[in-house]
Protein backbone atom coordinates (compact mmCIF):
# COMPACT_ATOMS: atom_id res chain seq x y z
CA UNK A 1 0.00 0.00 0.00
CA UNK A 2 1.39 3.38 -0.98
CA UNK A 3 1.16 6.40 1.24
CA UNK A 4 2.83 9.61 2.36
CA UNK A 5 3.41 10.61 5.96
CA UNK A 6 4.12 14.19 7.01
CA UNK A 7 5.83 15.01 10.28
CA UNK A 8 7.63 17.87 12.00
CA UNK A 9 4.76 20.23 12.64
CA UNK A 10 4.20 21.93 15.97
CA UNK A 11 3.86 25.19 17.84
CA UNK A 12 6.53 27.80 17.21
CA UNK A 13 6.92 31.48 18.03
CA UNK A 14 6.95 34.12 15.29
CA UNK A 15 10.37 34.25 13.68
CA UNK A 16 11.05 30.63 14.53
CA UNK A 17 11.84 27.65 12.32
CA UNK A 18 10.51 24.18 11.62
CA UNK A 19 11.45 21.39 9.26
CA UNK A 20 8.63 19.33 7.85
CA UNK A 21 9.26 15.87 6.43
CA UNK A 22 7.28 13.94 3.84
CA UNK A 23 8.18 10.26 3.85
CA UNK A 24 6.95 7.88 1.20
CA UNK A 25 6.29 4.20 1.78
CA UNK A 26 5.26 1.48 -0.64
CA UNK A 27 6.90 3.26 -3.55
CA UNK A 28 9.97 5.35 -4.38
CA UNK A 29 9.79 9.11 -4.80
CA UNK A 30 12.58 9.45 -7.31
CA UNK A 31 10.30 9.83 -10.35
CA UNK A 32 7.73 12.01 -8.61
CA UNK A 33 7.31 15.73 -8.38
CA UNK A 34 6.49 16.56 -4.77
CA UNK A 35 4.48 19.52 -3.63
CA UNK A 36 3.80 21.07 -0.25
CA UNK A 37 0.41 22.63 0.33
CA UNK A 38 -1.29 24.22 3.29
CA UNK A 39 -4.82 24.87 4.42
CA UNK A 40 -5.80 27.35 7.09
CA UNK A 41 -9.25 27.20 8.74
CA UNK A 42 -11.92 28.54 6.40
CA UNK A 43 -9.51 28.90 3.48
CA UNK A 44 -8.75 27.00 0.31
CA UNK A 45 -5.79 24.64 0.21
CA UNK A 46 -2.93 26.52 -1.43
CA UNK A 47 0.36 25.52 -2.97
CA UNK A 48 3.47 26.47 -1.01
CA UNK A 49 6.36 24.84 -2.83
CA UNK A 50 7.22 22.02 -5.18
CA UNK A 51 10.32 20.22 -6.38
CA UNK A 52 10.84 18.34 -9.62
CA UNK A 53 12.14 14.81 -9.95
CA UNK A 54 14.26 15.48 -13.03
CA UNK A 55 16.64 18.24 -11.95
CA UNK A 56 15.37 19.10 -8.47
CA UNK A 57 14.22 22.53 -9.55
CA UNK A 58 12.18 24.22 -6.83
CA UNK A 59 9.28 26.64 -7.00
CA UNK A 60 7.70 28.72 -4.28
CA UNK A 61 4.58 30.74 -3.64
CA UNK A 62 5.33 34.44 -3.35
CA UNK A 63 4.21 34.41 0.28
CA UNK A 64 7.05 32.07 1.30
CA UNK A 65 9.87 32.99 -1.07
CA UNK A 66 13.09 33.66 0.77
CA UNK A 67 11.81 31.98 3.94
CA UNK A 68 11.02 28.38 2.95
CA UNK A 69 13.29 25.89 1.21
CA UNK A 70 12.23 22.56 -0.26
CA UNK A 71 14.69 19.71 -0.67
CA UNK A 72 14.62 16.01 -1.34
CA UNK A 73 16.71 13.04 -0.26
CA UNK A 74 15.91 10.17 -2.60
CA UNK A 75 18.10 7.80 -0.59
CA UNK A 76 15.77 8.37 2.37
CA UNK A 77 12.67 8.53 0.15
CA UNK A 78 11.83 11.82 1.85
CA UNK A 79 11.16 15.42 0.90
CA UNK A 80 11.65 18.27 3.37
CA UNK A 81 10.25 21.74 3.79
CA UNK A 82 12.56 23.99 5.79
CA UNK A 83 10.60 26.91 7.14
CA UNK A 84 12.36 29.95 8.59
CA UNK A 85 11.08 33.34 9.66
CA UNK A 86 7.66 31.88 10.44
CA UNK A 87 4.73 34.26 10.72
CA UNK A 88 1.30 33.83 12.30
CA UNK A 89 -0.20 33.75 8.81
CA UNK A 90 1.79 30.56 8.11
CA UNK A 91 -0.45 28.75 10.59
CA UNK A 92 -2.16 25.90 8.75
CA UNK A 93 -2.25 22.17 8.21
CA UNK A 94 0.57 21.33 5.82
CA UNK A 95 0.21 18.52 3.32
CA UNK A 96 2.60 16.91 0.89
CA UNK A 97 1.49 15.38 -2.36
CA UNK A 98 3.06 13.60 -5.31
CA UNK A 99 2.54 13.09 -9.01
CA UNK A 100 4.65 11.25 -11.56
CA UNK A 101 5.77 14.00 -13.88
CA UNK A 102 8.97 15.71 -14.95
CA UNK A 103 8.01 19.24 -13.92
CA UNK A 104 6.09 20.44 -10.91
CA UNK A 105 3.24 22.80 -10.18
CA UNK A 106 1.55 24.52 -7.27
CA UNK A 107 -1.88 23.55 -8.61
CA UNK A 108 -3.31 21.01 -6.20
CA UNK A 109 -5.62 19.40 -8.77
CA UNK A 110 -2.68 17.84 -10.61
CA UNK A 111 -1.48 15.78 -7.65
CA UNK A 112 -2.85 12.30 -7.07
CA UNK A 113 -1.42 11.05 -3.77
CA UNK A 114 -1.72 13.04 -0.54
CA UNK A 115 -0.56 12.67 3.01
CA UNK A 116 -2.72 13.21 6.08
CA UNK A 117 -1.20 16.56 7.01
CA UNK A 118 0.71 18.03 9.93
CA UNK A 119 -0.36 21.06 11.95
CA UNK A 120 1.87 24.13 12.08
CA UNK A 121 0.90 26.85 14.54
CA UNK A 122 2.83 30.11 14.75
CA UNK A 123 1.93 32.04 17.85
CA UNK A 124 3.49 33.84 20.78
Amino acid sequence: QVHLVESGGGLVQPGGSLRLSCAASGFTLDKDAVGWFRQAPGKEREGVSCITSSDESAYYADSVKGRFTISRDNAKNTVYLHMNGLKPEDTAVYYCATVVTRGCTLHKSLYDLWGQGTQVTVSS
